[in-house]
């Protein structure tokens, strides 16, 4: 914790640096540069910080000294180079192939969704029909191409925890109801492809 707050007061030491300069981009104080400062002259204590407001004090002003250069503007695809590699094949996932420079963002609030219960609800003895076994598979079903969180399959049902959903997906995934395609992710099953015979 004692680590955590000191970073955070040095890199609030570099924002206030940067800000002294106009135009400065606070990327370009490096952040060892700063610390090295910090740790040259935590023993004599003086001029290490502002004094005052407007002024930086020593560790602010080294940084501002040897800027790094301007951090190019790109977003890039990851990608794994070693060929022999079992993740060498990268999935479709939107994301470019080679980099770009970005020149928007779209932020999307979504409202918080509705608290789930604390205790599950055993549902061996709702009718077949209504049971979370055959409601969530025919969800998936309805929407095959979605790949559904553990803490949005619970809400359909309204009446289960995370905890017992996830262990009941994990259970319909390993008998073959759903698919799981990553940690506390699940899918529909995709259907087999056709056998052909000679």
């Amino acid at each position: 914790m004692v680590l955590l707050t000191l970073y955070q007061v040095l890199r609030s030491v570099m924002a206030e640096a940067a800000e002294s300069v106009p135009g400065t981009d606070p990327d370009r104080c490096g952040f060892t540069i700063a610390f090295q400062t910090t740790r040259d002259h935590a023993i004599q204590a003086a001029d290490v910080t502002a004094t005052a407001v407007g002024q930086v004090g020593h560790i602010g002003r080294r940084p501002l000294a040897d800027l790094l250069p301007p951090r190019r503007q790109r977003v890039s695809t990851r990608e794994v180079k070693s060929p022999t590699s079992r993740y060498d094949e990268r999935l479709e996932d939107g994301r470019p192939g080679a980099s770009r420079t970005v020149t928007g963002l779209d932020i999307t609030i979504l409202e918080p969704g509705p608290d789930l219960p604390t205790v599950s609800h055993d549902d061996r003895y709702t009718p077949l029909a209504g049971r979370r076994k055959q409601r969530v598979p025919a969800l998936l079903q309805a929407d095959p191409d979605r790949h559904w969180r553990t803490r949005d399959l619970a809400r359909h049902p309204g009446d289960i925890t995370v905890n017992t959903m996830y262990r009941q997906l994990d259970r319909w995934a390993a008998q073959g109801l759903i698919t799981k395609t990553a940690p506390a992710t699940f899918a529909s099953p995709k259907p087999l492809p056709p056998v052909q015979i000679r």
